[in-house]
């Protein structure tokens, strides 16, 4: 491939809902640039951007893959992304290291909650949008409902370049638009198509489409609005010279009618994105910080390398593999960098352009190009490399918070280290699962963004590290308090021989208000207790704070006074009065009506309002409290508290209610007080013996 310059490349990612064929489409564009001669097959797993075992296993995509040819003179990157949510960060960082969005949309299936997420995504990272209607090859394939699909969920009106003439099982013919011509494609699938001019009806309606394009063009500025009011039309070389701006200031959303699998379409799509498409150029700069927090703005077109890593992959014979965008100036084999999130220095001794699996060394990747490097110390995924001189500081990705969580329970002791290294290294990989070691309730858990994703973390694991476990329900962290006010006089006294031990504290307790923590004072008078012993009494009732009392869970919120007591001159020590503290605070804990406090998560929902009543009737029993609702296109968003212990596993049965099309995010929210009948069964939980199974 020859070297581009940066207004030479198109960048675009290709999102979509699960199964709507984007890596079908990725397959079909690499074999019209000549990369392939014929079309993978997923079934088969033989598709150029499902290459890992996993994803040929599962026969769906699993991690993002970048992909690449020429078009026209232009070198377009294309990255092929996962379309369950499930895997919502890769087409996170594709859209970061991209221009546009090509969205994918099955002519069947139509918009879903992945085209939802995905567009929204695109929208609010100001990526101008191109659409493909893919599939139209299926029985009941419909064009024209899609259209008034994206027109409903998105409040867009999309400007079809091209439609199909034929969709359904014989589809082989569109009309290109701008052409103003009928394509008529072998069935062979090689892409090859006749020409003939557009006629009748289709020929009305491919000038309908037309004039809606020329509106959408007249956007761009006063001066063509102007012209377009007063003569109704514009001139062909106006609209030529003004699509691409259209496109780039996003007052044009483009639509594509395709079918991958047949490799119809697909060229008079490419000949749009290589003659039209946004190049790094086009676009905005990126406003980044320096390390001192001050904007600075990443221009394009300026001769300091600023390098963005939206992606880190690990493989076992090179190490993490980092796929990189270039914002700013060229990546140069050789060339020192910092990298500014760790302020490690860094040197970039390897750089590659990728096809899928194959990797072409190179010696640079200009600026707005996409590719990879290896071999660096410090740097992951969402990390920035620049001159030390000129740091930049670029703005990280926002990955969502994990829905889905499960304690880790090995089943051979002493493989605690192997499973360490093993969290962290796909953590650093994909930023979107979180792992906690939990002191408090002495587990491990992983946090996912689905069963899915759960599934795949969890297979990683066991290949690569060869570490066994299994996954168990997540203890909660209940925490335990008082509702009324408590005293205690606790005399602790010890003779066995030798030195004896002696102390007596008197104490006091009443509720704080919630989130207040614990609140320690002493209000001794005269000369009973020695000031000196107050710590040893504060540490007997944080000790006793951190075992809990009612069922072994923190306590928390009360104001504990320490008032009078009494010493002995020679017994009285340190341990004496922690013991006769702790065992106080726990006389007077118990006279001062204890309950048990658990954890409420706020729980947003997006769901289709089909199925609203079966979310609610869910939430209900789950003891949810519904907080408010509101429209977002076609689907509706329910929020309600939900307390933590119904909410293992929530994701599952969200998607088993709403066929796979309801999403959600939980965050925590507060403690409250925990119904009696449910206290009482985690009370005598507690007191079971400890399974060291499941520790």
């Amino acid at each position: 491939m020859k070297e581009y310059q940066t207004g030479e490349i198109r960048n675009f990612a290709i999102l979509g809902h699960a199964s709507s064929g984007k890596t079908m489409l990725s397959e079909a564009i690499l074999m019209n640039g000549g990369i392939i001669n014929r079309l993978g097959s997923i079934e088969n797993g033989t598709t150029y951007s499902d290459f890992t075992d996993e994803e040929k296993k599962r026969k769906i995509s699993i991690q993002t893959s970048l992909l690449c040819c020429d078009w026209n003179e232009k070198k377009l990157n294309f990255i092929d992304t996962p379309g369950y949510l499930d895997f919502i960060s890769e087409s996170l960082g594709a859209i970061r290291a991209s221009d546009s969005s090509l969205i994918v949309i099955h002519a069947e299936t139509g918009v879903q909650i992945g085209t939802d997420t995905v567009w929204n995504h695109s929208v609010n990272s100001n990526k101008p949008v191109m659409l493909a209607v893919n599939a139209l090859d299926r029985e009941h394939a419909d064009f024209e409902t899609r259209l008034e699909e994206v027109n409903t969920n998105f409040s867009i009106t999309p400007v079809p370049l091209t439609f199909p003439v034929n969709p359904g099982l014989d589809f082989n013919q569109i009309v290109d638009v701008l052409s103003m011509q009928v394509l008529t494609y072998q069935k062979d699938g090689s892409g090859k198509f006749t020409k003939a001019p557009v006629e009748g009806e289709l020929k009305d309606r491919a000038q309908g489409y037309y004039e809606a394009l020329l509106e959408h063009v007249a956007e761009v500025s006063d001066e063509l609005t102007e012209k377009f009011l007063e003569n109704g039309t514009l001139s062909p070389e106006e609209v030529e010279a003004n699509i691409q701006k259209a496109l780039c200031k996003r007052s044009i959303v483009p639509l594509f009618a395709v079918s991958a699998e047949r490799n119809v379409g697909i060229q008079p799509m490419l000949d749009f994105i290589a003659k039209y498409g946004c190049s790094p150029l086009d676009c905005a700069p990126i406003t980044g910080k320096t390390p001192n927090g001050e904007d600075v703005v990443v221009d394009p077109k300026s001769g300091d390398p600023v390098v963005f890593v939206f992606k880190t992959l690990s493989e076992s014979h090179v190490g993490d593999m980092l796929l990189v965008r270039i914002f700013s100036g060229d990546l140069v084999s050789g060339s020192d960098l910092l990298n500014t999130q760790s302020n490690v220095a860094e040197r970039v001794t390897q750089i590659f352009s990728l096809n899928g699996k194959n990797r072409t060394a190179v010696n640079k990747l200009v600026c707005g190009d996409v590719g990879a490097v290896v071999k660096l110390k410090s740097t992951h995924t969402g990390d920035t490399l620049s001159p030390a001189k000129k740091a930049v500081i670029l703005p990280p990705i926002e990955f969502p918070r994990p829905n889905i969580h499960a304690a880790l329970s090995l089943k051979v002791k002493g493989e605690e280290e192997k499973m360490a290294v093993g969290l962290a290294q796909i953590h650093s990989e994909d930023p979107s699962f979180h792992y906690t070691v939990d002191a408090e309730l002495h587990q491990t858990v992983i946090s996912c963004q689905g069963d899915l994703h759960m599934e795949v973390v969890s297979e990683k694991i066991r290949q690569r590290y060869h570490v066994d476990f299994n996954l168990i329900e997540p203890k909660v962290p209940f925490r335990e308090t008082i509702k009324g006010k408590g005293e205690a006089k606790y005399r602790h006294k010890k003779q066995s021989g030798g030195a004896g031990q002696f102390a007596e504290v008197w104490m006091r307790i009443e509720p704080k208000q919630r989130g207040e923590g614990i609140e320690f004072i002493q209000s001794l008078v005269g000369q009973n207790v020695d000031r000196a012993f107050v710590p040893s009494v504060e540490k007997g009732v944080k000790t006793a704070c951190r075992e809990g009392i009612l069922a072994g869970y923190r306590i928390e919120d009360v104001k504990v006074d320490f008032y009078d007591g009494k010493m002995h001159p020679v017994d009285s020590k340190d341990i004496a009065f922690q013991i006769a503290g702790k065992e106080a605070f726990k006389e007077s804990f118990l006279a001062a009506k204890p309950c048990l406090l658990e954890p409420i998560y706020l729980v947003t929902i997006t769901t289709p309002e089909a199925c609203m009543g079966a979310v609610m009737g869910d939430l209900s029993s789950r003891r949810g409290k519904i907080q408010g609702m509101e429209s977002e296109g076609a689907n509706q968003v329910l929020k309600a508290m939900v307390p933590a212990m119904e909410l293992y596993r929530y994701a599952s049965a969200l998607r088993s209610l709403t066929g796979g099309r309801g999403i959600h995010t939980e965050e925590f929210s507060h403690y409250e007080e925990m119904p009696k009948e449910m206290e009482a069964k985690v009370i005598a939980k507690s007191k079971e013996p400890k399974d060291s199974a499941s520790a």
